[in-house]
């Protein structure tokens, strides 16, 4: 063994004739351990939310979202699409068309999106855990089409589930200029019947600004016949997402986007990273504070051990070796409080999703989850293991270096 390490670990666990520096190295320890366990729980708790978010992705967000890299709409019938629709990784193919519409209901109007889709449409989701209502999911039939609205939608419009009178879809006609003498004559106009039941995503985004309807009524109103803005697809059980992806892309080549659901939902996860990173910045700022505890506990134990660094002189220790001695005391001191804040997080992690310790709010059911949620993710532990030592390390570099100059 190195003797410089070795002579360190002796002195950072043997008693020092001045117990206070007992207690500072307690310390020092302690502030590291603690600033480490911050770091464990905040980044995991980053983590359940971003699991949470995954966890809430339903047919809204297929499993595969193909749109047209260079504009927005697309034939039905293209070439591309029919070399998509003979893949084999591909279980369900739906075709969608999406727009601007204005919806009006007695005194309330509001503009809303509206997504057509294939009947096929059910096939990409659980429907007992997306449809709420005592009817069933019916897109169209012989004589009318149906909206299914968001719930918040609903609730805007003071609808309930189920609504007997028909509410009516506007939609600017595509190519034509409005004509102020007789407005409605620049607009489709058409009415979609209530199958009994609203959809819920628990997402603003979708809840709140969406109806799903029949592609063939959203073609007429928005003036898209035989065609589409997006193709959502659902792959076999057997195959992974990542492959279907890239098989994708080399079936339609550049002139298409091919998006798994985390990158349809890129901007809340862009953000949610950006807080993340932002968190563990401030608290390893801190960590740099705590571990300047170390330099006070390594000053008082070079005062402490002037008698044996003559020794070790007399030896024919250069004071290179001596600075060496002294820095692997700090690196120590911060590996050992990494280590016990390491336990101590995930020790809290686990209590936390276990019991629920800390709660989202007072008032049961005002959030989606009753308790704050943790995911622990192994590499973020090897970055907070990793990030302590090297703060450690150059939180006593330089100071040791410098003191053992000016005490020894």
């Amino acid at each position: 063994m190195n003797y410089e390490l070795f002579i360190a670990k002796r002195y950072l666990f043997s008693k020092k004739s001045h117990h206070a520096i007992n207690i500072i190295s307690g310390i020092a320890v302690c502030g590291v351990a603690i600033t480490t366990m911050a770091l464990v729980c905040t980044l995991s708790v980053f983590n359940g939310f971003q699991d949470l978010v995954a966890d809430l992705f339903t047919a809204f967000d297929p499993e595969i979202e193909v749109t047209l890299n260079e504009g927005r709409i697309l034939a039905a019938d293209d070439p591309s699409l029919e070399k998509l629709k003979k893949l084999d990784c591909v279980e369900t193919y739906t075709e969608c068309v999406e727009g601007q519409a204005l919806v009006v209901q007695g005194k309330h109007q509001l503009v809303v999106t509206l997504r057509g889709v294939e009947e096929n449409f059910i096939e990409q989701t659980n429907t007992d855990e997306l449809f709420y209502g005592d009817g069933e999911f019916v897109l169209h039939n012989d004589t009318c089409d149906y909206g299914i609205l968001g719930i918040q939608l609903a609730g805007k419009m003071g609808l309930q589930a189920s609504f007997e009178e028909p509410i009516t879809i506007y939609a600017p006609k595509k190519g034509e200029r409005v004509n102020m003498g007789n407005p409605l004559s620049s607009f489709n106009q058409d009415h979609l019947y209530s199958p009994g039941i609203v959809f819920m995503v628990k997402q603003a985004k979708y809840d709140a600004n969406y109806i799903l309807t029949s592609i063939g009524f959203a073609r007429r109103i928005l003036d898209a016949q035989g065609q589409v803005t997006a193709i959502h697809l659902r792959v076999k059980d057997d195959v992974n997402i990542s492959s279907a992806k890239n098989l994708i892309k080399e079936a339609l080549g550049e002139r298409f986007i091919i998006k798994d659901r985390y990158e349809q939902q890129d901007e809340v996860f862009h953000i949610m990273r950006i807080e993340k990173l932002i968190a563990y910045v401030f608290l390893t700022f801190i960590l740099l504070v705590a571990c300047f505890n170390i330099i006070g506990s390594l000053s008082m134990l070079m005062i402490d051990k002037k008698t044996d660094v003559e020794t070790l002189r007399n030896l024919g220790a250069s004071n290179k070796q001596i600075s060496h001695i002294f820095a692997f005391e700090g690196r120590m001191i911060s590996a050992a409080g990494a280590v016990f804040g390491i336990i101590i997080g995930l020790l809290l992690c686990w209590a936390q999703q276990e019991f629920g310790i800390i709660t989202m709010g007072d008032t049961e059911g005002s959030f989606i989850i009753e308790a704050y949620p943790v995911s622990i993710h192994p590499l973020d532990i090897v970055l907070v293991f990793f990030t302590v030592l090297i703060v450690g390390w150059i939180a006593v570099w330089y100071p040791v270096r410098y003191l053992s100059k000016k005490i020894l």
